[in-house]
């Protein structure tokens, strides 16, 4: 389907325009003022049009715990959301250290055909903390590595592991947790790990990026580190930015309002790169059992612009490249721009609406979220997927002209 937005707000990481997009045979073909195609229209006036949303951080529990969500779940909540493309951790039953495991997650998602999704691959072998023989037999399809969850707590894993991931092109995506000293200080654990892998990717070379930062000593680290070396990103959650001194089980913890404040001005100061979700669907009674973690993609945009861009912290701009174009660069796919030749996936935003979030609307199994009963503004209309609409919300008519 070729389709042409109208009358729109375009926005992306450099751009801020009115007129209108034209997307041909699944690529952005156009975009300007007073577009004319014989296509399928919709007229986007009192709407903005940007890049869909790309999210390195998420968790679809499949296979093996497909009751908290699944593949095909956790897609319809991504586009839900505004997400065309994920990148998924490796915290699954079987552990995903081999092939087998990938192939089936990305064999699965072109079945689907809703979502463009990517599989992390685990540091160490099935997380035993020390085995990295199995990273030897992966290829080209796998770009990060990850013990998302644990941790790898062994410096001497952890030196082996960047070592081996710069001989071989991946990126380590660092959950940064020390199990030894968690129970006693969570800021402290965490602290001490994101110091010692910064150490450790100076030292190797290796690509470090860090997982869900969310307290003030690990930006600071990160952004007196970034002075020095390259090869060093960073993430932070819609959560982590938005709330301090609240009662709900995560990992890592909600923190204070200064970690809240370091968090936003290293957002402001390019310290950090990426907004991801670190969507963790949980079932209710798994969740009442202490299980860790927040179902975030349905939640995330509206959470972010309000906090950020609404409160004049930062501009849509940049909130779009936090969401979109960096992340995009990162996973090494032509999305996350609005650019000729780019993939057709945009998402139709009204900055107006003010939502109301009711877990029970959620297309994730997970209803898990401390954000139930708060509004916030910034509504997803559609989300357009290489020239498909895969989301449109359902109060929502389209001008077909």
């Amino acid at each position: 389907m070729n389709i042409l937005i109208k009358n729109c707000r375009i926005v992306d990481e450099e751009k801020d325009l009115f007129g209108d997009l034209y997307i041909k045979d699944g690529k952005i073909e156009n975009y300007g003022k007073d577009l004319n195609y014989d296509a399928y229209t919709i007229d986007a006036k009192g709407l903005v049009v940007m890049p869909a949303f790309v999210d390195m951080h998420a968790h679809f529990r499949d296979p093996g715990y497909t009751y908290k969500e699944d593949l095909h779940s956790g897609s319809l909540a991504a586009l839900k959301g505004g997400y065309t493309c994920v990148n998924l951790m490796g915290n699954t039953n079987p552990i995903c250290s081999d092939m087998k495991v990938v192939n089936y997650v990305l064999n699965k998602a072109k079945e689907l055909n809703l979502i463009d999704i990517h599989q992390t691959v685990s540091i160490t072998k099935n997380f035993d903390g020390k085995s990295l023989e199995h990273l030897d037999y992966i290829d080209n399809n796998v770009k990060f590595i990850s013990d998302d969850g644990k941790g790898v707590q062994s410096n001497l894993t952890m030196y082996l592991a960047m070592v081996k991931a710069k001989e071989k092109g991946l990126t380590i995506i660092a959950h940064e947790e020390d199990n030894e000293i968690v129970t006693i200080n969570t800021r402290l654990s965490e602290n001490l790990m994101t110091f010692r892998d910064i150490y450790l990717a100076k030292l190797t070379g290796a690509w470090l990026h860090l997982a869900h930062v969310s307290t003030k000593e690990a930006i600071e680290g990160i952004r007196k580190a970034k002075r020095e070396i390259q090869n060093l990103t960073c993430e932070v959650t819609p959560h982590h930015l938005s709330l301090y001194n609240y009662d709900y089980k995560v990992n890592p913890p909600i923190r204070e309002k200064e970690d809240v404040l370091e968090i936003i001005k290293g957002i402001k100061d390019g310290t950090v790169d990426i907004i991801a979700t670190d969507h963790a669907p949980h079932s209710m009674e798994d969740k009442e059992k202490g299980a860790p973690g927040i179902s975030g993609l349905e939640t995330a945009f509206p959470v972010c612009y309000t906090k950020l861009v609404k409160s004049e912290e930062i501009t849509l701009n940049r909130l779009s490249q936090l969401m979109s174009s960096k992340p995009a660069q990162m996973l090494g796919v032509k999305k996350g721009k609005i650019q000729t030749g780019y993939d057709g996936d945009v998402v139709i935003v009204d900055l107006e609406k003010k939502v109301k979030i009711n877990k029970d609307e959620f297309l994730s199994k997970g209803k898990n979220t401390p954000f139930d009963g708060m509004e916030f503004y910034g509504e997803v209309i559609a989300t357009i997927r290489k020239g498909e609409i895969k989301y449109k919300k359902g109060s929502v008519k389209f001008d077909n002209r």
